[in-house]
């Protein structure tokens, strides 16, 4: 069943572990196109001694309706704690790749991802050709639906898309192609002659047989090879989707691997013995785990007759403050090749693709890569999920290799190249209790409220939006830049870096802003209505004192952005101190991977202090001083004699550039309290920032 073009709708396969007490019909859109439906009919079925599993159809041409977040648009209900358990008893994998192209990612939603612009397929199934609707991409890619889960668990408490891999291949032939040298269409004649896929014939007037590709597979790690025992492997998401070629891949998560496990004989057994598979949740962390990160066991090896491997990622995604984020960590790699000083990035591996002859060559890349990771960048505090992605070598797609055999020119609508690949199963980390109430909390609306903020009305936002041009910061992340709005509803946002920590929903910012590219906005009543692609992001505006809130629609009732007065550095302040720390001391990497963590981590504690209105400047000023000694106490350590001086003149600094305003606040306050140990406290800060002038300025 594929996706209705009036309802679109998730359109699962199902799947019985035994056929011992199947029913005599399988459960069809004959009976309902509601999903839900579908699901009370599967745990009617487990209820009767049926164990049944369903897998999801690809998403990326389902119109935003696969992952929705608030609404189920097939029937209007909210997204809460039953639909999501409910969906997730039943399904349990999802396909991330088939004949109509990939649903992990978009470059729109994952701008930071040089490989999200793989076999794209952008259509609405059976739309008739004089309706202009577009397929929508917010809600129809899994890795976006991995991130909004994960905020869901965080600020609601349920996850509704704690799913694995698979791949299928949505032929609907008697044989499916699952090879780019052997792809011979997926709907009988309607695409199965070399002429009728260069024709690009429309299928149901939407589907350009053009952009089809051979159909995906789904790897499965069972302890046998029986129906009940894959089956198991299924539920329990010990799987992988491939885009074709049989790569193999496997993924364990720990807090102890020793980091030259990869290389033992057993391997396997000690990952099984001291960790999770991919699939399921990381165990509980370890107690007075202070520093621990957890650890990641990687391994792929190629499919004997397809290209060699280029690398393997990790693709981590976390959530704070109902913002979500996410990074690719280039993990293991063939050649020696060097990963960028600055990004981390691994260079591209060289192409042996002939674009004559359609051919290429295994002289480049491996044919296993494993290796052992830790997670640099770990905040036990913060909800994440990470999994593994698999890339072969650039080999010729099949509208190459067909053409050249016909000796006609390629098709120019899709690229001439591709990189095979496979994904594994998520692996997810939840936080305890405790450290999740020791992390510092963000603004909400609410909270602006209760301290007497008003929300800007229509005639307000008007004034502080059309024409205007402010700073904004992020204060989740420290992220500054500007937007600027046009009278004629044309907006851009400036001063964003390609490595910068964007939350989800902002586009391809970095990208537009050095480019010139504008995108359009509008005001409806007191919500400013910004876009990503067709998507609207509502933003409302609360001033409280002086100063300028804003929230977005998709970060959950969080007020996380503040107008600022123009800087006079665009570098997220983050950024900067944390550069001036490693370059002034002389860090070695050792240093490197034991201090910026720390240095990271009272950086947020000052700006959540900062920007905390419920304190007086003396409680500020109390909580400074004790963030600064537990700072000290971590770093001097790992610090020798001559790094310790520099460093306690630029921790002082730091202190007073992130709060030297608070000091002048409250210098009244205490002067009026004639607190001679508050009194103490203000001296000390005033003369960090006096430091800071010279330092600094």
């Amino acid at each position: 069943m594929d996706v209705d073009a009036e309802q679109p709708q998730p359109a699962p396969q199902r799947l019985f572990r035994d056929c011992a007490k199947v029913p005599d019909y399988p459960f069809s859109s004959l009976d309902s196109n509601l999903p839900t439906e579908l699901w009370n009919w599967m745990d009617g079925q487990r209820k009767s001694g049926n164990e049944v599993l369903a897998i999801s159809h690809n998403a990326n041409v389902s119109d935003g309706w696969m992952y929705p977040t608030d609404i189920d648009n097939t029937t209007g209900r909210p997204i809460d704690a039953a639909w999501a358990e409910s969906r997730m008893r039943n399904e349990r994998l999802i396909e991330i790749k088939q004949g109509k192209g990939q649903s992990e990612a978009h470059p729109l939603l994952s701008p930071n991802d040089e490989f999200a612009n793989y076999e794209m397929y952008e259509a609405l199934l059976g739309l008739p050709a004089d309706v202009g609707r577009i397929d929508r991409i917010t809600g129809s890619y899994a890795r976006q639906a991995l991130k909004d889960g994960i905020t869901l668990q965080d600020q609601q408490g349920f996850n509704p898309y704690k799913f694995g891999m698979a791949g299928g291949s949505d032929s609907h032939n008697s044989a499916s192609p699952y090879r780019q040298d052997n792809f011979f269409g997926l709907h009988a004649d309607a695409d199965g002659t070399v002429e009728r896929r260069f024709a690009g014939a429309l299928i149901g007037g939407t589907m350009d047989v053009r952009l089809e590709n051979p159909g995906g597979l789904t790897g499965v790690w069972a302890e046998e090879n029986t129906r009940s025992s894959l089956f198991d492997a299924m539920y329990r998401k010990e799987t992988f989707g491939v885009s074709g070629p049989r790569i193999k891949v496997r993924f364990f998560g720990g807090w102890d691997y020793d980091k030259n496990l990869a290389a033992a004989k057993d391997w396997v057994k000690q990952s099984y013995a001291g960790g999770v598979p991919m699939g399921t949740d990381l165990p509980p962390m370890p107690t007075g785990g202070l520093g621990i990160a957890p650890t990641f066991v990687v391994w792929a090896v190629k499919d004997p007759t397809s290209g060699n491997l280029d690398r393997v990622q990790v693709i981590k995604g976390w959530t704070k403050n109902g913002q979500s984020f996410e990074k690719i960590f280039d993990v293991a790699w063939a050649g020696d090749r060097k990963p960028d000083k600055w990004s981390g990035r691994v260079p591209a591996i060289q192409s042996t693709v002939n674009l004559e002859t359609a051919t290429y060559d295994n002289s480049v890349g491996a044919t296993e890569l494993k290796t052992v990771w830790t997670d640099p960048e770990f905040d036990a505090s913060l909800h994440a999920f990470y999994y593994a992605r698999v890339l072969e070598i650039p080999t010729p797609r099949w509208t190459l290799i067909q053409a050249v055999k016909a000796g006609i020119p390629p098709p120019d609508v899709v690229p001439l190249t591709g990189q095979e690949r496979a994904w594994s199963s998520p692996i997810w980390f939840t936080p305890s209790t405790e450290a999740q109430k020791s992390a510092a909390s963000g603004m909400t609306v609410a909270d602006l409220k209760t301290k007497g903020a008003a929300t800007l009305a229509n005639p307000e936002l008007k004034d502080l939006i059309v024409g205007k041009a402010f700073w904004l910061r992020n204060n989740v992340t420290g992220e500054q830049f500007s937007q600027n709005f046009t009278e004629d509803g044309q907006m851009i946002v400036f001063r964003v870096g390609a490595n910068a920590d964007m939350p989800s929903g902002f586009g391809n910012v970095a990208r537009d802003g050095s480019q010139g590219r504008t995108s359009a906005y509008r005001i409806e009543g007191d919500k400013l209505i910004t876009l990503v692609s067709q998507e609207p992001y509502a933003w409302t505006f609360h001033k409280l004192g002086d100063t300028y809130y804003a929230a977005r629609s998709n970060e959950f009732g969080y007020a996380n952005y503040e107008i600022i007065a123009a800087p006079q550095i665009a570098v997220n302040p983050l950024t900067a101190i944390t550069n001036q720390f490693s370059t002034e001391l002389g860090l070695n990497q050792q240093q490197k991977g034991q201090i910026l963590p720390i240095l990271n981590d009272e950086i947020a504690q000052l700006q959540a202090l900062q920007g905390n209105t419920s304190l007086s400047g003396a409680k500020k000023l109390e909580q400074l001083r004790g963030i600064g000694v537990s700072f000290d106490e971590k770093v001097k350590p790992l610090l020798n004699p001559q790094q310790q001086v520099k460093f306690q003149a630029l921790r002082d600094a730091l202190r007073a550039r992130v709060l030297g305003k608070i000091a002048e606040g409250a210098g009244a306050k205490l002067e009026a309290a004639a607190d001679a140990h508050l009194e103490a406290m203000q001296q000390d800060l005033q003369s960090a920032k006096a430091k800071l002038e010279k330092a600094w300025l």
